[in-house]
């Protein structure tokens, strides 16, 4: 499971990372606001673990940030701030938790557990419904205008990373980790070839969804409706 961690105080920071790191997480760390942004945007994450109170661009609006975006990764708030206000403001921003400093480990821990175990998913029936499509996720089943088409495994986790993103350029380097993983030895040319199998899919159930190339950078999903 993949962390990010902002916050800025350096010792806490590095005490943190090490038992995260400790629990067998992958922790990417920063220090602000903008460095928030930029990994949250750049990076997909299990969980992000926020500062609220941060430098260069305060954790409230990190978050609102990320939520335009359409990232939907669980957001944990970490803050001195513990009034019922702030935690309101923080929740209604989306976030999907609050932690009051100082905290235990332990309580960390089981926080994550728990906002991690929550469906990522836009509706009840663990269903993604973007444009003309809708993608059954525990099904292998994706369904259009003109009918429907089951996918393999790769090309359902190429599918849901942009589902979740749709309009956003996502990295050659972002899209490997997402469906490969981490320690994969995998070769990009495979990744061309799963955008082709999964253009073709997108085509024989009539979506009007579309991957465009963005040349030296990665692909993005987007609606010809729109364009």
């Amino acid at each position: 499971m993949r962390i990010l961690l902002v916050e800025d105080e350096e010792q806490l920071n590095e005490t943190l990372t090490l038992q995260l790191e400790a629990e067998g997480f992958l922790v990417d760390s920063c220090f602000d606001g903008e460095e928030a942004c930029y990994y949250g945007e750049q990076n997909i994450y299990d969980v992000i673990l926020l500062d609220r109170m941060l430098p260069k661009m305060d954790g409230t609006k990190v978050l609102t940030i990320l939520r335009k975006k359409g990232i939907t990764t669980p957001v944990i708030l970490l803050t001195a701030l513990g009034t019922l206000t702030d935690k309101v403001t923080g929740l209604d921003l989306g976030a999907d938790d609050y932690l009051v400093k100082p905290f235990a480990i332990e309580e960390l821990l089981a926080r994550i557990r728990c906002v991690t175990r929550r469906p990522n998913t836009l509706n009840p029936d663990n269903a993604l419904s973007i444009s003309d499509i809708t993608w059954h996720i525990d099904e292998d089943c994706l369904a259009g205008p003109s009918g429907t088409c089951t996918l393999s495994k790769r090309e359902a986790a190429l599918l849901e990373t942009f589902l979740r993103r749709k309009n956003q350029t996502l990295s050659r380097n972002l899209l490997l980790l997402k469906v490969w993983g981490p320690d994969s030895d995998v070769e990009e040319g495979n990744l061309d070839n799963y955008i082709h199998f999964l253009r073709r899919r997108l085509k024989s159930v009539g979506s009007q969804l579309s991957i465009k190339t963005i040349r030296g950078i990665g692909y993005c999903m987007q609606d010809e409706a729109d364009s």
